[in-house]
């Protein structure tokens, strides 16, 4: 335990606007361009989501959640679907196609929501570390 009082921070409504946005900006990325974003985005996916599940401001991570689901679900529903059918161009480029057309106005409609939500700042308090 430590001795130190907690020290009270302000996060910027700004900076949690845009935790918000982000992981949505990283599926249109990766939709939009899925080689070689879309592999990559899956990894860093993984970091964003961590940093800001558990934000301070739980609309970060509600939206963050949301996007995730998303994201996560149809990757997962595309490596099952996938198993059962060829490895032609044709049908992963109508895979794609699928995946945008559910992804795409989902992920869009988001950001708007984030960006007409009232943002204000948040207040928490750390505990500085023992040296």
């Amino acid at each position: 335990m430590s001795d130190h009082p907690p020290v009270p921070r302000v996060i910027p409504a700004r900076s949690s606007r845009a935790a918000a946005r982000l992981f949505n900006y990283g599926n249109l990325s990766a939709i939009l361009l899925p080689i070689p974003l879309g592999i990559l985005w899956f990894g860093a996916s993984i970091v964003v989501y961590a940093m800001n599940r558990h934000h301070p401001n739980p609309r970060v991570g509600h939206y963050t959640q949301q996007a995730a689901y998303r994201f996560y679900g149809l990757l997962g529903l595309t490596l099952v679907v996938g198993t059962f059918f060829s490895t032609g161009f044709k049908t992963w480029l109508i895979t794609w196609g699928v995946v945008v057309a559910i992804l795409l106005p989902w992920t869009l409609w988001d950001l708007w929501r984030i960006q007409q939500e009232n943002w204000h700042d948040t207040n928490f308090t750390t505990e500085e570390p023992s040296v």
